[in-house]
């Protein structure tokens, strides 16, 4: 060996030596941080091949990225030279301890290995640079872009990018570490070149033709003049470069087992494969059973939890705790879906609260919660190794306990199975970066000065402040934006559970609405025999099961009116709409009348999960005394509720969206709705009135508001707008649409309590329907309808605000004129 090349295998030799130390003694620190939190159900993880075969599908076709096509294509082959260029480090390896004539066996001199290697490192070098130009650009920028006007609340705010609270250090290491490897690699390429070229060997002079280096042999001029001898160390010092650089990043990373932007790459697959839905779908829809130990919460397990709060209570029993008030009492997956985050703030930049300035961002809650786990986790571990209660452990106990882990957890300084020295990069005295700190507390979401609790601590109060749990929508735009399947409204709810069910906290708003629901069946607590005034004066008999026919089997459909279009004066009109339809389209269907009470969906999405149960329960055994097996909704909460959660309890039935519906029936011409007819101009008194007339839009412009939870969590995007198309109006879309639509902000019972705090989500949203120039905005819920309404109102816009089935009702009646 040269001199040249003995230093290079010493410093190789101590950097990877130490470089997997540090990262092995990582991936055993987030795994011990992982199993402070409760086992997760059996089902996370099975069935293995179906599970498998989707995480392979979202990895290889990244099929989690939602819009955004060059960040997907950039970031896709950014994530496939890591595996693909692994073996140039291994080739790296050979080469410091080989010498530079060393090629891997089998494919070292292979022409498709050189394209493989050279093709993606060039394409993963502008995929590298250009997601840092974009990161470095819309932080410096840091506006929204359009629908927001400049001038406006959102406009203004510098904290709309979505990368505010982002570590920005850890992303340009990221980077720099990236096109640091890449270089080299393609360095070490042009390097082999001429040294082959140099060789005297004829068989070797003859592998450094341009199919076997064909995006680097142009540089083969350029290092001519340099000897073999010269070439042969320029390659063991890059060699030696390229593993100080990786070594390097699993030092780095290693000592900051919360860096989700370095994590996520080994983290990600493992949260892809435990997802919640294993059909591939996001955790969108249902929200999940609260569980009572290893039984899910229901009217039928009552008296179960009631049995267990009476042995805890007499102290033969544990405790009980219902929801999440401790971070311990997250399951071992939400603790890694906070751990997995990677900071790209797809979240946040749909979120309605955050762009309303509100103090939630979803970004910033899972990114809370991940540093407080990682600060409570030596204090928990220590609790379990030695008995106690997390309260009672003291940071000199924490501090004093022994390594475990035999010879190799001592070695690498291991307690308890974690390593002690990861608080690199954050603030003194604090569980965050300086980038979460200042985000945090410019959002008013850190409960103290210094961010979240570093000790266990009730989460509500001194990890998540009440007014950054009780902003949250539901809208699930976080859950449907986010590439590694974090389920961000869950583990909300959860925490909104155990503020409920065991601490009765929660806005003084939702203490009425719930008491309404339990006497009343309905959050407005109006009564049962108003339910059916909606139907009166209508052309024709609307038949009540139980009453007027004996089974909803001896009908078509049974029609679900839900409390908003039974009581809400505007929702009644979407209901006598849809009665009418349906009747002029041939199809019998009855009601519940009385029978009917709510579905319980504003309890269930406040945290109410008892009451949820009692009422869901209720309505199911209504249903099947009731003979139902098809029934139609109006309301998008309703429709979400008894098709997706029903069956969780035992309730399956076929439910169909009445937009659904309506628009199988134009397409069978059931329905046969017509466009307005063309207007003249009539004589008029004044020239001033007859041109008015004549300049008057005879065909309406309506842009759609597609509701949360008909579009985002079932997926029911088109048939609104075909039957939009059908009434011959004139359609627009919003900038944000379909799947990143924006939320009304009435979902997860917010349309119950008063928004206080900046911007009024309904009034954002109507603010951009009214920037499309549509005269109507066309709504599929009757929340939305109601707070698009009032947020128009509000702009003083004359702008109409109606349900899909008025329009379609209108353009019907047109066919009989």
């Amino acid at each position: 060996m040269s001199a040249v090349q003995i230093v290079c295998v010493v410093i190789v030799v101590i950097a990877t030596t130490i470089g997997i130390a540090v990262f092995a003694r990582a991936c055993c620190t987030i795994a011990a941080r992982m199993a402070v939190g409760r086992a997760a159900a059996p089902e996370r993880l099975r069935p293995v091949g179906k599970r498998l075969a989707l995480t392979l599908g979202a990895l290889v076709g990244h099929t989690a990225f939602k819009g955004r096509p060059f960040v997907k294509a950039a970031h896709w082959l950014v994530m496939v030279s890591f595996p693909l260029l692994f073996l140039t480090l291994v080739a790296g390896y050979g080469q410091v301890l080989g010498g530079p004539d060393f090629a891997l066996p089998l494919i070292g001199h292979a022409a498709w290995w050189a394209w493989v290697v050279e093709l993606i490192a060039w394409l993963s070098t502008f995929g590298i640079v250009g997601l840092t130009i974009l990161r470095w650009r819309l932080t410096r920028g840091g506006r929204a872009a359009p629908p927001y006007a400049p001038d406006s609340d959102a406009g203004r705010r510098p904290r709309t990018s979505r990368f505010a609270g982002s570590t920005s250090a850890q992303a340009k290491f990221v980077e720099a570490t990236i096109i640091g490897v890449v270089a080299c690699v393609l360095a070490l390429r042009m390097l082999e070149h001429a040294h082959l070229a140099a060789s005297p060997d004829p068989a070797q002079q003859a592998l450094s033709s341009w199919t076997h280096f064909p995006l680097t042999a142009w540089t083969g001029p350029l290092l001519s003049p340099l000897s073999a001898g010269a070439l042969g160390n320029a390659i063991l010092v890059v060699a030696t470069i390229k593993v100080v650089l990786s070594m390097s990043w699993f030092v780095v990373v290693g000592l900051q087992p919360s860096m989700g932007v370095a994590w996520h790459r080994f983290l990600a697959i493992l949260n892809v494969y435990a997802r919640r839905e294993v059909d591939g779908s996001k955790a969108l829809g249902p929200l999940q059973p609260l569980m009572i130990g290893d039984e899910p919460l229901t009217e039928a397990t009552m008296d179960t939890l009631e049995e267990a709060m009476e042995a805890a209570d007499s102290g033969e029993g544990p405790e009980v705790r219902l929801g999440v008030g401790r971070v311990e009492d997250f399951t071992w997956k939400g603790l890694l879906d906070f751990s997995t985050c990677t900071e790209c703030g797809r979240c946040q930049d749909l979120c309605p609260a955050w762009n309303t300035g509100k103090p939630l961002s979803p970004k910033l809650f899972v990114m809370a919660l991940r540093d407080h786990h990682a600060a409570a986790a030596p204090y928990l571990r220590a609790a379990g190794a030695l008995g106690v209660k997390p309260d009672d452990v003291s940071e000199e106990m924490a501090a004093s306990r022994p390594t475990s882990g035999g010879i190799v957890g001592k070695a690498l300084g291991m307690h308890d199975g974690l390593a002690r020295e990861t608080n690199l990069g954050l603030e003194p005295g604090t569980a965050h970066t300086g980038d979460v700190l200042g985000a945090l507390l410019e959002a008013k979401a850190a409960p103290t000065e210094t961010g979240v609790a570093t000790r266990p601590a009730p989460l509500a109060g001194e990890v998540i402040p009440a007014d950054v749990l009780w902003a949250c929508t539901t809208c699930g735009a976080c859950v449907d934006q986010c590439p590694v399947d974090i389920e961000h409204v869950d583990h909300v709810v959860d925490v909104r559970r155990q503020q409920v069910l065991m601490e009765s906290a929660f806005p003084k708003e939702l203490g009425g609405m719930f008491r309404k629901m339990e006497s009343k069946g309905n959050p407005w607590g109006l009564p049962a025999r108003k339910r059916m005034d909606w139907a009166k004066n209508l052309d024709f008999e609307v038949p009540v099961i139980g009453d007027d026919v004996e089974s909803a089997a001896d009908v078509d459909y049974l029609f679900w009116v839900g409390c908003a279009g039974a009581y809400e004066d505007r929702a009644k009109k979407t209901t006598r709409a849809v009665a009418e339809l349906l009747h002029t389209a041939g199809v019998s269907f009855a009601v519940l009348g009385d029978a009917e009470t709510c579905t319980g969906d504003p309890a269930r999405r406040a945290g109410n999960e008892i009451l949820y149960q009692m009422l869901a329960a209720q309505n199911v055994e209504t249903l099947n005394e009731a003979g139902a097996q098809r029934i139609v909704v109006t309301c998008a909460h309703c429709f979400n509720t008894i098709s997706r959660e029903y069956p969780q309890i035992g309730g399956r039935y076929e439910v169909l969206h009445y937009t659904q519906l309506l628009n199988r029936f134009v397409r069978e011409g059931r329905l046969r709705p017509l466009p307005p007819k063309a207007e003249t101009p009539a004589e008029s008194s004044s020239q001033e009135t007859a041109d008015k007339a004549a300049s008057a839009p005879s065909v309406p412009t309506v842009t759609y508001h597609d509701a949360c939870y008909l579009g985002r969590h079932n997926q029911v995007y088109s048939p609104p707008r075909e039957l939009l198309e059908a009434t011959g109006a004139t359609t627009v879309e919003m900038p944000r649409s379909h799947d990143r639509g924006f939320c009304c902000g009435g979902g997860g019972a917010r349309a119950f309590m008063e928004e206080t705090i900046g911007t009024r989500i309904a009034v954002e949203r109507s603010r951009e329907a009214i920037g499309t120039g549509a005269q109507v905005i066309a709504t599929a819920c009757p929340f939305c309808t109601t707070m698009l309404s009032d947020g128009v109102a509000s702009e003083g816009a004359d702008v109409r605000v109606t349900d899909v089935a008025t329009l379609m009702l209108e353009a019907v009646r047109r066919d009989g004129e």
